[in-house]
């Protein structure tokens, strides 16, 4: 006879329902935790994502406004350009107190004496001056060739003539066929010279000094007035 196979023990449970429910409620409550734990995390992770964008959108917020800034301010602070001129015709008898010469064009070595101080015109040198801005006084024999080729001279008393007015003057001047220099001796702070024509006044804001420019800068009544205003001498104090 088979002998039968012992039966397995059989699970033990409580036989209290209160303890029954309240292990039940303990399943439910970790598992509910468990989830309010993930859903916590999410929210976690998305708040870092939206705070994540949120910065690069105010960093390229801020590098846009960056970029407009640095634009206007290039409109608003670059210089103002020289003014655009067209040759002028050599008539200045319209301008009050431009007074005009007649002076001989030959090119002579050594120094040369003036009727005018400075010169408007007269011998001068086989080489003629750059134009340019000048810082100290240049030679005369060089610069009276520079205005054989169509140039206007412009003068000044450096005594006379303080950094906000020098500004100004040069604020006026086109980017070609004009010298600024100090000069010695003058008898107004500024002179303007032409060839054959030169004006004097007391203040850069006179509005004869534009009309005088206008009327005489690449004098096309000059002895050469379509000549080279570069390409030969840099006196000393060129800028």
């Amino acid at each position: 006879m088979t002998p039968t196979p012992p039966r397995p023990a059989a699970k033990q449970t409580s036989g209290n329902p209160a303890t029954q429910a309240q292990i039940a409620t303990s399943v439910k409550q970790q598992r509910e935790q468990k989830r309010q734990q993930k859903l916590a995390e999410y929210q976690k992770q998305l708040a870092k994502r939206r705070r994540s964008k949120l910065l690069w959108w105010v960093a390229g917020a801020f590098v846009a406004i960056g970029v407009i800034a640095a634009i206007v301010a290039s409109i608003v602070f670059a210089p103002t350009p020289p003014p655009t001129l067209s040759p002028g015709d050599g008539d200045g008898t319209s301008i009050e107190g431009v007074e005009t010469f007649q002076n001989t064009a030959n090119h002579v070595e050594g120094d040369v004496q003036y009727p005018q101080t400075p010169p408007a015109g007269g011998d001068h040198n086989a080489m003629w001056l750059n134009c340019g801005i000048y810082d100290q006084p240049v030679p005369n024999v060089n610069a009276v060739h520079a205005l054989e080729h169509g140039a206007v001279w412009i003068t000044y008393d450096a005594a006379a003539v303080g950094d906000e007015e020098l500004a100004a003057l040069r604020a006026q001047l086109p980017s070609s066929y004009v010298v600024l220099s100090p000069y010695e001796g003058l008898d107004s702070p500024i002179v303007l010279s032409a060839w054959n024509a030169q004006l004097k006044l007391d203040s850069a804001d006179d509005p004869r000094f534009s009309e005088f420019l206008t009327t005489y800068w690449r004098n096309q009544n000059a002895p050469e007035p379509n000549a080279a205003c570069s390409g030969a001498l840099d006196a000393p104090g060129k800028q």
